[in-house]
């Protein structure tokens, strides 16, 4: 039977953890609240933060990172992503030396620009062929009640892509493989940012044409900074790309769509962060894209108002103002 181990006792590390259960695979939890560790043990339940779920037989828990990593074909790391350099550091040599390591994780790490799967790759001392990403329309409630949904598993050598898809296959969860990881990783970290922007016209009372305009033009702005990258600019129209959008975009689950909602009903940052809950990863994120679309000089006017209205408290009206006067051009230049 193969093995995994999941890094992260979350929403999204939790689910994921029973899709691979599901799926035949025999898994490993790790969280670092022993709390939580117990009740999946003793109850299958995690009520901190998926409450009311019943999860399937098939996965232990423990709040000992080395006792979940040995022997693990799969480690797959959920944990948020402008701490997990710190978290995972000194657990290198407890990988296994022949484990694939999938990143769930979405986001860019601040200073570093690095996607998550760099992260991996320095902190453990990885491969590129050891290393995947997995990413798409995931919400992690919807997919706990097994609700049907689909993924991308991106990794460069396509064998191991292929053998965590196999692990995570079941009559609700369909992954798909896809080689280019650049692609699929920038829009997971991306498509956050773009999330709570479309929150914030939703706060302020804006309906379905200004939330499809902020959607469209957002996944331009993934589109370009992606190619850029040299990332494949079909990934951008798939499950990665557009539906990973759609569904962080639509969704009251999302919590980068809830805090910007927070924020376009007029709480300051502080406030929306703790009204939201959890980490709504496009805060940090989009500082790091709007850098890193400057290295390059790609524009990225979206994601340069999400900063403005975050980070440097600019009023959301001269936001908008200023976004609907930038000069007219061709949609497809």
């Amino acid at each position: 039977m193969t093995r995994a181990a999941v890094l992260g006792s979350g929403a999204w590390g939790t689910t994921f953890a029973a899709v691979l259960a599901d799926a035949g695979t025999e898994v490993t939890l790790w969280g670092r609240d022993e709390d939580v560790a117990h009740q999946i043990n003793t109850e299958r339940r995690n009520e901190r933060f998926l409450p009311g779920m019943e999860l399937p037989e098939g996965i232990a828990a423990t709040a000992d990172a080395r006792v979940a990593l040995a022997g693990a074909d799969f480690v797959a790391v959920a944990l948020p992503a402008q701490k997990v350099r710190s978290i995972i550091g000194d657990l290198a040599d407890a990988v296994p030396a022949d484990a694939v390591v999938a990143s769930l994780m979405k986001g860019i790490e601040v200073g570093t620009h690095a996607r998550m799967s760099d992260v991996l790759r320095e902190v453990w001392g990885l491969t590129a062929e050891r290393t995947l990403v997995v990413s798409g329309p995931n919400l992690a409630r919807e997919i706990a009640v097994k609700q049907p949904t689909a993924t991308v598993v991106a990794g460069t050598d396509t064998s191991a892509a292929e053998m965590l898809a196999t692990a995570t296959a079941s009559s609700y969860f369909r992954p798909y493989t896809n080689p280019d990881v650049v692609g699929v990783e920038l829009c997971g970290a991306f498509k956050n940012v773009i999330a709570v922007g479309v929150g914030v016209t939703d706060g302020m009372g804006f309906g379905h044409n200004t939330t499809a305009t902020v959607i469209t033009r957002g996944l331009a702005e993934i589109t370009r900074l992606g190619v850029a990258l040299g990332a494949h600019p079909d990934t951008f129209s798939g499950l990665a790309g557009m539906g990973d959008l759609i569904a962080t975009c639509a969704s009251p689950l999302s919590r980068n769509h809830t805090l910007g909602a927070h924020i376009g009903r007029g709480l300051g940052l502080a406030d929306a962060i703790d009204r939201t809950g959890g980490t709504a990863e496009g805060v940090q994120t989009s500082l790091s894209i709007q850098e890193l679309a400057r290295e390059h000089g790609i524009d990225v006017p979206i994601c340069d108002a999400v900063v403005d209205m975050l980070h440097h408290g600019q009023p959301l009206g001269e936001v908008l103002t200023s976004l609907l006067s930038r000069p007219r051009k061709a949609e497809l230049s």
